[in-house]
């Protein structure tokens, strides 16, 4: 058994083989993994019921294992910010978000740089977050 937080196989198994550049998807629970995943990327399911557990369960958890230099949102086509933007940035003090349309999002987060995709049983919308993982300094 690990003693760090993250004890996740198949997710410490992506991160191991992933390195500066590679990007991390977290999606929500509408999120059309199947169909949009990466030539690359671990699918990870880990939507055990509907809100459980959300994208900022997951995000803190990964923060513990991995260095983030930017994270990108999809952005709805009108209306208010979504509000768990504000919760990435909480999390993510030293990281932009970069917006992207809902297909520009969809053509970033299966590009051959995304390693991992999990999908969670978020229910909040447009709470998909692509993290682009960074260096970590000796």
């Amino acid at each position: 058994m690990l003693k760090q937080r993250l004890i996740h196989p198949e997710i410490l198994d992506a991160l191991a083989g992933a390195g500066h550049g590679s990007q991390v998807l977290i999606t929500d629970g509408n999120y059309p993994a199947a169909t949009k995943l990466g030539e690359n990327a671990a699918l990870v399911y880990l939507n055990l019921a509907p809100g459980k557990p959300t994208v900022t369960e997951v995000l803190e958890t990964l923060l513990t294992a991995i260095p983030v230099e930017d994270a990108a949102v999809m952005v709805p086509d009108e209306g208010p910010e979504p509000p768990i933007f504000q919760e990435f940035r909480n999390l993510m003090p030293g990281a932009p978000l970069t917006e992207f349309s809902r297909f520009e999002f969809y053509e970033e987060a299966s590009s051959p740089d995304t390693c991992l995709l999990i999908v969670t049983g978020e229910q909040r919308i447009y709470a998909n977050l692509l993290l682009t993982i960074g260096v970590v300094m000796p």
